[in-house]
This record gives structure tokens, sequence and C-alpha cells, in this order.
């Protein structure tokens, strides 16, 4: 696509370096934002600037957060004994988002995949048995995506727990096999955790 401006083409390039944003789609924000306001596209500039600089990861569970320790993890009214262990910032809100669960949280930061050249040191593992051997856990909830990769990740997670004075149980499978957590709907994914299995028990179905 041509365009009588380099601006725009740069800015409209700039776009399509997000995920799901193609050329057409990219144009069509740029030129919105060409219609607003200077001082609105000014604050809509400062606030992702900003978000970049300044975002911290909770030294807790790696949760995105504004200070040094997320409000999930500050929380006095959640259940710091029980930890749901996830992939990613996105399933952390895709289970928030079905308000049953009242627990903390582990962010794992991906899943075991050789072929990505990710193994078990670059996940957020060792935190998580340093957070164990603390003896405040009580309950490791298991909510990885169900496929090959992610029950890959939680049997090694599991066998790194071993031995350690630690329950371990798993989402239900109301999450069918190879399905993303973060796109299952929300009715679904809370029924999974609150009729959630000891981990042994989600071996066995496979």
């Amino acid at each position: 696509m041509k365009y009588s401006s380099k601006l725009i083409a740069d800015a409209v390039g700039e776009f399509t370096k997000l995920p799901g944003i193609g050329e057409k789609t990219a144009l069509r924000l740029v030129l919105h934002l060409l219609k607003q306001d200077e001082d609105k596209v000014e604050v809509f500039s400062k606030a992702v600037s900003r978000m970049r600089k300044d975002i911290k990861f909770c030294r807790v569970c790696h949760n995105v957060a504004d200070q040094e320790v997320c409000e999930i993890c500050n929380n006095a009214h959640r259940d710091a004994s029980t930890v749901c262990l996830v992939e990613s910032i996105r399933d952390v809100m895709a289970i928030e988002n079905t308000g049953i669960y009242k627990g903390v949280y582990h962010i794992l930061g991906g899943i075991i995949s050789p072929i990505d050249g990710v193994g078990p040191e670059k996940l957020n593992i060792q935190s998580l048995i340093d957070r164990v051997k603390q003896g405040d856990i009580h309950e490791i909830i298991m909510a990885i995506s169900p496929t090959i990769e992610g029950d890959t990740t939680s049997f090694y997670v599991s066998k790194r727990l071993s031995g350690l004075d630690v329950k371990i149980s798993s989402i239900a499978r109301g999450i069918s096999f190879g399905g993303e957590l973060e796109y299952a709907d929300e009715m679904t994914l809370a029924r999974s955790i609150a009729t959630r299995l000891p981990y042994e028990n989600s071996l066995i179905q496979h």
C-alpha cells in the first residue's frame, strides 16, 4: 500500500508490529488518531510510554504491578496458602474474571518447549520452589493450558515439588485438550477450578 506521507507510513508500520494488527487495521487506527485533538493523542502516547517504562513485575508471583508487590499478593483478604500456577499474565486475568478464585498466583512466564528453546531454567520455577519451602503454602493448583507442552510443564513442576509438604491439584478437564486457558469461557474456567482434582488423578485421565 502506498502512502502520500512518510509519517503515516511509519506510524502504520509500527502498528502492524502489534499482534493481530494487519496493514488495513493499522491504517484505520492511524487515521483515527489523526482525527483526534493533539492533546488526546499526547495522553495516549504518554500512557503507553509510561506503562513500558514504569511497569514492574511482582517479586513474589511475577505478575505485572505498579509496586514491588502486586495488588493480589498484597491483598490480606486473599488466601495466601493456595497458589494457582499459570503460564502467563493473561491467564491470571482470565481466572480473575471468573470471580470464583480467592487464592494467589505464581506466573511461570511460559511453558517448557524444547522446539522453541524454552527449558525449565528459563521459567519461574525455582522461585515457586522457594515459596513452597517457606512453609506457608498448602496447595498448588496446576492451571496450565492442557496442551502437550503444558502437560509436560505441569509434570516437571510436580516432580520438582515432590517431597515438599504441599498438596498438588489440577483444574478439571472442562478445558478441552489442546485448548488455551485464556480463551476458555468464564463459566467453564470457573467450574474447572472449583472442581479441581488431585494432580495424580489428572495423570490417570490421559
